[in-house]
């Protein structure tokens, strides 16, 4: 099934594999497909193997052997010596691999079948060995490093028969596969295409390099935005999508091509910048713009980058030879408000007026005000859509995480809290932690796992909770970090702020009526936050209040002045010119 015959081949790229399978013998396999163990695939897996099968991950044919995956780790190539810099694998718990199985049938989330795999490999997987490898770092701050810390025990790999790919209702007609991106670009007749890559919505300052970019290979634009997994906090894809339409639309010419991309990004910087230079090669482009800190998710915990901000040029540099695709440089740009141009940065006239807007005054100045952000910095059309998608701040949803020793006060600030959030106009939904295991998490014990799983459930409601602009307090003890550190995510960045309610041990155990510490101190109750089992303190809480010479009422209200403060409540004056519940 993958031999040559079985590779579509273009001018706009090389060999593609294809793994879907078609006809009689794809209607044979999905009859045996019900008869074999299931392995369930996460939405991040779902991507990699629809990317796989239509040829974008070419020249693999599966998700990694163990050979090809050291290999890539430590050289940056397969065991064949072929450039190729991020894991593709599929993990999974030794508890669901089936015993004595030849095949396995992997299916979505929603239990779809999407393939069969001929199981030929199982191999162990060491999140810590590739997050420092090929991510550079096991700071859990790192989005995909984080994830893969929860990642499964082992590798499976094998020869992959696809018998489905993902169904999409959205924005059909611009889902193009690589086959059918190479087709338009030829078609368009420019011998060489230079791809762009983004994640967020496009303004006048990419739609100037990008111009730029087209004009400086002599040939087409690929406008290729990722719509599969970004980073945590990103504006949506649906928003995003029906900017870049109005923009190509309006303001491109007849050279320019936009196509998504459902890849499930790493956020892996220089890794990842040859990554999606490869990507673009199979999708037909032969030229790749890369700009400052390419695919970087950001500050560490030391408040560094994790990357540096041309380290992407710098690798793919190395390797474009080897990969097939050049790499277009380009540096940061402004916009001289006196001449009505863009220019790059180190090009700025001696004495000249400049003008930029950041990411962060986009969100905060701007959108999180409701006000349209400038002509000359987006496209008017484009400042409206953001606009709609994007309440001021005091009409988006919010949550607040408390957290704290057993007695330390969380449930009494929320109660005052939510009382006083009711004056501001907002009903609070509360998941406190006592209600949450009677009901949502009935039947968990207190292991670490039972915990995690408790919190991760909590921050998948406080999440959609959030998303449909509702508030929302959790108040459970929450003891471990990296369990808060994925209740963060679950809620849309931004709006999740912790509270740490800071109260000493020997003052939780003089309040504990239900004499749970005594029982703990006994031995009688086991795995107990504070006496047998650790409480790892928030190390940067939006907000931190103690409990001991204050009233709850006054820790509710330095919760209520900082809401204010970041702009999700808006202060008023009452007829008696006190605002303050």
């Amino acid at each position: 099934m993958h031999n040559e015959e079985s590779f579509l081949i273009s001018p706009y790229g090389g060999k593609l594999i294809d793994l879907m399978v078609k006809g009689d013998e794809r209607e044979e396999l999905l009859k045996k497909a019900s008869t074999y163990p299931t392995v369930q695939l996460t939405p991040r897996q779902t991507h990699d193997m629809e990317l796989l099968a239509v040829g974008a991950f070419s020249p693999l044919d599966r998700f990694m052997g163990q050979d090809d995956y050291q290999s890539v780790l430590d050289t940056m190539t397969l065991a064949d010596g072929t450039v190729w810099p991020i894991p593709i694998t599929l993990t999974i718990d030794k508890e669901d691999l089936p015993d004595q199985a030849d095949w396995v049938t992997l299916r979505d989330v929603h239990n779809q079948i999407m393939a069969v795999m001929r199981l030929e490999e199982v191999f162990r997987f060491n999140w810590k060995e590739e997050a420092q490898k090929v991510y550079g770092t096991n700071d859990l701050k790192h989005p995909i490093v984080s994830e893969m810390a929860g990642w499964g025990d082992l590798c499976i790999s094998g020869e992959l028969f696809v018998l489905n790919l993902p169904a999409y209702d959205d924005f059909v007609e611009l889902r193009l596969s690589p086959a059918e991106t190479r087709a338009k670009l030829e078609a368009l007749g420019n011998k060489n295409v230079v791809a762009f890559q983004t994640r967020n919505p496009m303004h006048r300052v990419h739609e100037e390099l990008t111009k730029r970019a087209s004009k400086q290979i002599g040939g087409s634009l690929l406008i290729h935005p990722v719509v599969g997994m970004t980073k945590p906090g990103d504006v949506d894809h649906y928003t995003r999508v029906r900017i870049y339409k109005t923009l190509v639309e309006n303001y491109y010419d007849k050279n320019t091509l936009l196509s998504l991309l459902p890849l499930a990004m790493r956020m892996g910087g220089p890794r990842e910048a040859v990554w999606h230079a490869i990507i673009r090669r199979n999708y037909g482009a032969n030229h790749f713009i890369v700009g400052r800190d390419h695919a970087g998710p950001g500050n560490d915990s030391e408040g560094r980058p994790f990357y540096g901000p041309y380290d992407a040029q710098e690798l793919l540099i190395k390797v474009q030879n080897q990969v097939g695709v050049k790499m277009v440089p380009f540096e940061m740009m402004v916009y001289l408000p006196d001449e009505d141009r863009y220019v790059l940065a180190s090009n700025v006239p001696e004495g000249a007026r400049v003008s930029t807007i950041s990411g962060t005054q986009v969100r905060e100045d701007y959108l999180a005000k409701g006000l349209p952000l400038p002509d000359w910095f987006t496209r008017p059309e484009s400042a409206q859509i953001l606009l709609e998608a994007h309440p001021p701040r005091h009409k988006q949803g919010f949550c607040i995480w408390f957290t704290g020793l057993s007695g330390a006060g969380k449930s009494t600030i929320a109660k005052r809290l939510t009382n006083m959030l009711q004056e501001y106009g907002r009903n609070p939904t509360v998941l406190d932690g006592d209600v949450v295991r009677t009901h949502l998490s009935k039947g968990l014990g207190f292991s670490k796992e039972d915990r995690d799983t408790n919190i991760l459930r909590i921050s998948f409601v406080a999440g959609e909770i959030v998303r449909h602009t509702g508030t929302v307090i959790c108040a459970a003890i929450s003891p471990y970090r990296q369990a808060r550190r994925e209740a963060r995510k679950m809620v849309p960045e931004g709006h999740f702020l912790e509270v740490f309610v800071d109260t000493p041990l020997e003052v939780c155990e003089q309040r504990d009526i239900k004499g749970l510490y005594a029982r703990a101190r006994s031995g009688e109750l086991k795995n107990f936050t504070g006496i047998d089992d650790p409480y790892e303190e928030p190390i940067e809480p939006e907000v931190r209040v103690e409990t001991v010479g204050k009233t709850p009422k006054e820790n509710a209200r330095e919760i209520i002045d900082h809401l204010i403060a970041v702009g999700y409540l808006q202060e008023f004056n009452n007829h008696n010119g006190n605002n303050r519940p």
